[in-house]
């Protein structure tokens, strides 16, 4: 058995032979070196000093009948590849993989803005996605489309792949949602340029503690909070807080495992969960604001202005997960000073925090007050809608401002909602393939 003979080497002395067989047969890098007891990045090195890389073939359209010309290419462990790199200077945007519950076609269509923007610019657009139901798959969205895994080890593969050949500008992680985001990391630490937003920003928006010490420099309120990565720690937290309490995992996907708890039983119960889908990262309680009217914001910064893409007002009351919820722009029945303040305070956060490019903030109204909840420094589900409703394509203008064009060069200001009559969104099936398009302005 082909696990059982990889079990029996250290990764430093993997035969060739074996290496190459357990890699046609279909094991990633990190299963490999799960086997083997040694980490990724060895078998990683391991692979590039015995000379072991995938080739790309084109995805054969027409039944072998003539030559493929799509530019549809996959990884496989052959010999020679059929499509080389072009000399041209080019992009790779990260999909946002399989449509999950929480994360899907909203974010594929920023991927295609992003996409149709860097072709427009002059740059050749490469995208790597793995979902052959979105429209960022289609034959004639990107210059070059690589149907792989979104694993670092696939994203990292194409990466050298094409920057041997041209001009590789950077890899945009901000238009597939959290998917692409987390891959931003390993990415950075092997030396990969990221376009737009870098890595030290989004670490300041991602890690609570980071994002916690930016508004308490701009005096900007949030819920009280805490992390732990115990039950008897999250106990501790939970009672300095009062109950109820949010609690959530970190650096998790579509707001996984995330619940409001009431009592110490709920929290012991919850912890069981939320542990076990953390990846060793802290469990984040904050105080529940009951009763709170929750606030959607995007907005583009090019590290000198900050444009609001678009203001939504939640229906339902702060809790309900924005991809379960529905919202309204302009946000109807929200005090003006309200508005304003949660504009001020979303254009010092994206200033503050270095972002270039989407970012989509979270903020929740009691009593007058403007707490901030989150931010994500990437793409939102509500920037599709936002686009049709002032009719600015914000991930296409998000993509030039990390190609280097700024927003007083596109001519970008504060989008405005069209006034005739306000537009709802809700987060809606992943399966539809027609909501996809219906999304991208043509």
């Amino acid at each position: 058995m082909l696990e059982g003979r990889l079990r029996s080497f250290p990764v430093d002395s993997l035969p060739e032979e074996l290496l190459e067989k357990a890699k046609r047969a279909g094991f990633a890098d990190n299963q490999i070196a799960v086997f083997c007891s040694g980490t990724e990045a060895e078998v990683a090195e391991r692979r590039e000093k015995l000379g072991l890389r995938p080739a790309y073939k084109r995805v054969d359209t027409c039944a072998g009948e003539f030559q493929a010309e799509t530019p549809y290419l996959y990884g496989t462990w052959e010999d020679c590849s059929e499509a080389e790199p072009t000399d041209r200077p080019k992009a790779i945007v990260l999909g946002s993989g399989p449509n999950r519950i929480g994360q899907g076609v909203e974010f594929d269509c920023c991927c295609v803005q992003a996409v149709e923007a860097i072709r427009a610019s002059g740059v050749e657009a490469i995208l790597i996605n793995c979902n052959p139901e979105t429209v960022s798959t289609d034959f004639d969205t990107s210059d070059r489309l690589y149907f792989e895994p979104l694993t670092y080890e696939h994203v990292k593969a194409v990466v050298d792949r094409e920057g041997a050949g041209g001009k590789l500008l950077g890899v945009f992680a901000q238009f597939g949602g959290q998917t692409p985001l987390k891959l931003a990391g390993p990415l950075h630490a092997a030396g990969v340029k990221l376009l737009g937003t870098p890595l030290s920003a989004i670490m300041d928006a991602e890690d609570r503690e980071r994002f916690g010490q930016a508004l308490r420099r701009l005096d900007i309120p949030a819920p009280a909070w805490g992390m732990a990565t115990s039950f008897e720690q999250a106990k501790e937290v939970a009672h300095r807080l009062a109950y109820p309490v949010m609690v959530r995992p970190s650096f998790v996907l579509g707001g996984r495992a995330m619940a409001v708890v009431f009592d110490d039983a709920g929290l012991e119960k919850y912890m069981r969960e939320a542990v076990a889908v953390s990846n060793d990262q802290p469990i984040l309680l904050d105080r529940f604001l009951d009763g709170a009217q929750e606030l959607d914001i995007d907005v583009v910064c090019d590290g000198e202005d900050v444009a609001i893409a678009g203001l939504l007002a939640h229906i339902e009351e702060a809790g309900i997960h924005s991809g379960d919820s529905y919202a309204v722009i302009p946000a109807l029945g929200v005090p003006e000073d309200i508005l304003e303040t949660v504009k001020d305070h979303a254009r010092r956060l994206a200033l503050d925090l270095g972002v270039r490019g989407l970012m989509n903030l979270q903020f929740a109204v009691k009593n007058g007050i403007t707490y901030c909840l989150e931010a994500n420094p990437r793409a939102s589900r509500t920037v599709p809608f936002v686009s049709k409703a002032t009719g600015v394509d914000w991930a296409g203008v998000a993509a030039r401002v990390g190609l280097g064009q700024s927003l007083r060069q596109q001519g970008i200001t504060d989008g405005v909602p069209g006034r005739s009559r306000s537009r709802a969104w809700s987060s809606p099936s992943p399966s539809s393939r027609a909501w996809t398009r219906c999304w991208v302005p043509r």
